[in-house]
């Protein structure tokens, strides 16, 4: 089957069973992944770039992205958002979202229609390689994860930047997709993925996607979804800055597995594999 029907259409109840042994297991496999292949970023990637005329272009890109992430979201998906008025605590400085990733399509205008403010999403270099969208991410306000040295130098730079500006960063701290999933998971990365909000003082908030059946038909049991916002969560001045960044985390995770009790439907079931004796 398709990786994007996944995603995109209804597909038969005995094929929506995942079997896993750990939840750092990655059901969705891209070719490159499957094929064990290291990706990197071109050669002289820009996380930012400087010519006006890219810049212009990526700022009409983003409109547009936005108008046709609007009739996506709450069209397709039937998507309801709650909570948005909560980022408003923010006004006057950027911060930091972190959302369970269920639905790769919509962990990509998700966002962008929750924030009030332009999004930067941290997203894998193979991202850049997804045949159609891939070269338009970093238009859009994709920031890959560099592998050498200075990649990730450079990338941090554009990160801190891009908060200082007062824009909206995104970050999937389970790290992979796990479609429809219901249930929160555990971060792979512990709470490293926190440690630009720590280090640039920024409160952050959680967006935790839940899903629902729909009252009609029309997408056979395709769930629709209900958008959950909350927050902000501050850093602690009386702690340092890695007991913050676990401080955050775990006010991250228990909101998240607070929201996801809204779930109210199991589209795909997930099935912990038996460890043979």
């Amino acid at each position: 089957m398709a990786k994007a029907e996944l995603f995109q259409k209804d597909i038969p109840k005995d094929e929506r069973v995942f079997y896993y042994e750990s939840e750092e297991d990655d059901p969705i496999q891209t070719d490159e992944q499957e094929k064990k292949v290291e990706v990197g970023l071109p050669e002289g990637y820009k996380f930012i770039p400087k010519n006006i005329f890219v810049r212009m272009y990526s700022s009409i890109l983003y409109r547009m992205f936005k108008i046709f992430g609007q009739y996506y979201e709450r069209g397709y998906w039937q998507a309801k958002f709650y909570g948005r008025e909560k980022l408003k605590k923010a006004k006057g400085k950027g911060y930091v979202i972190y959302a369970n990733h269920t639905n790769p399509f919509h962990d990509v205008f998700g966002p962008a229609i929750a924030a009030d403010r332009r999004i930067f999403t941290i997203i894998s270099p193979v991202n850049l390689l997804v045949p159609g969208i891939g070269k338009f991410l970093p238009l859009i306000g994709g920031l890959p994860l560099g592998k050498t040295k200075e990649e990730k130098q450079a990338f941090n730079e554009a990160v801190d930047k891009r908060l200082a500006q007062k824009n909206c960063l995104v970050i999937y701290p389970e790290a992979h997709v796990w479609p429809y999933a219901t249930k929160v998971r555990k971060f792979p990365a512990g709470d490293k993925s926190f440690k630009y909000a720590t280090r640039n003082n920024l409160p952050i908030f959680t967006m935790t996607t839940t899903y629902h059946k729909r009252k009609d038909r029309k997408r056979g049991d395709l769930p629709r979804m209900d958008i959950y916002i909350d927050g902000p969560f501050y850093l602690d001045a009386k702690l340092s800055e890695e007991e913050n960044r676990v401080k955050l985390a775990k006010e991250a995770y228990e909101s998240m597995v607070k929201w996801s009790k809204k779930n109210s439907y199991e589209y795909f079931e997930y099935i912990k594999k038996m460890k043979s004796k």
